[in-house]
């Protein structure tokens, strides 16, 4: 049995659909309280435990930072402190948000961090402390995840599309729409080679491809739902942000294809799916 945190996310929820998977829920295992999270591994003995909770709300953290890091550090720091002693490995979902946005090259697992934020901060120092463990385990840093639940990006340019005639949308934030259940199947491959080959144990980057603006995803958004919205692109300073977001969210991911033989999934071939299902009748 493989253990997850986090029943109602967006990997969660295609996580749970798997019969090897126990998914845990706030109710279950609060990650606001670290320690519970710890004894959930206790008891429920698994071989492997993927951590797919995390305190998400990018803007909200700046104010709530103390809270995200009890949630994205500390309790994953106490995950991976026993998963390390019961000698499972532990699977940590993370983020482009741990870079500084700098540059246009895509970032390499082990370039230097500089997170603009509370959130990215918090993310990194949940990321130090999963190594501090010293447990075997997998960081997987990934990005602009969409899905057809939870609260993203393609949920939100379906209902404003079919609002609006027209919306400006940035054109100079650049990466990779990563679909959930991608990332949910890559969860679970990187788990089980895992418990057969520890010496995987590392840092790896996932991401959809090609990389492409945040109007570039619009657009192909709309074309999916037949959607006649006019998109004009703006620079990032244009839309102001409580928390600041990185430009070049770009993640090379050659490091997961080459361990783990995982490739870059096609985020539009994905896309026309999660379309559907979210305009159906």
């Amino acid at each position: 049995m493989i253990l997850v945190f986090g029943r109602s996310g967006q990997v969660a929820t295609t996580l749970r659909e798997n019969p090897d998977v126990v998914t845990l829920g706030r109710d279950e295992a609060d990650l606001s309280d670290p320690e519970a999270c710890a004894a959930a591994i206790h008891d429920r003995r698994p071989v492997a435990v993927i951590n797919a909770a995390a305190y998400t709300a990018v803007d909200r953290a700046e104010e709530e930072e103390t809270l995200a890091h009890v949630v994205n550090a500390e309790a994953p720091g106490a995950m991976a402190r026993a998963a390390a002693e019961r000698e499972v490995p532990f699977v940590h979902i993370s983020t482009d948000y741990v870079f500084d946005g700098s540059g246009t090259r895509p970032w390499q697992t082990d370039d230097a961090t500089g997170p603009l934020g509370a959130y990215g901060r918090t993310k990194l120092a949940g990321e130090e402390a999963i190594r501090a463990a010293g447990g075997v385990h997998a960081i997987l840093r990934t990005s602009w995840v969409f899905s057809s639940t939870g609260g993203n990006f393609v949920k939100t340019m379906l209902r404003l599309g079919a609002e609006r005639d027209a919306l400006r949308i940035v054109n100079d934030q650049v990466g990779g729409p990563t679909p959930a259940p991608a990332i949910a199947d890559a969860c679970m491959t990187i788990a089980r080679t895992l418990v057969d080959d520890p010496s995987k144990t590392g840092t790896y980057h996932f991401s959809g491809t090609p990389d492409v603006s945040w109007a570039d995803f619009a657009q192909a958004i709309f074309e999916e739902a037949g959607l006649t919205c006019e998109i004009t692109g703006i620079p990032t300073a244009d839309y102001p942000t409580p928390a600041a977001r990185p430009a070049n969210s770009r993640l090379d991911c050659g490091a997961l294809n080459d361990q783990f033989g995982i490739a870059r999934p096609d985020w539009r071939t994905a896309l026309g799916p999660i379309v559907a299902e979210l305009t159906k009748d």
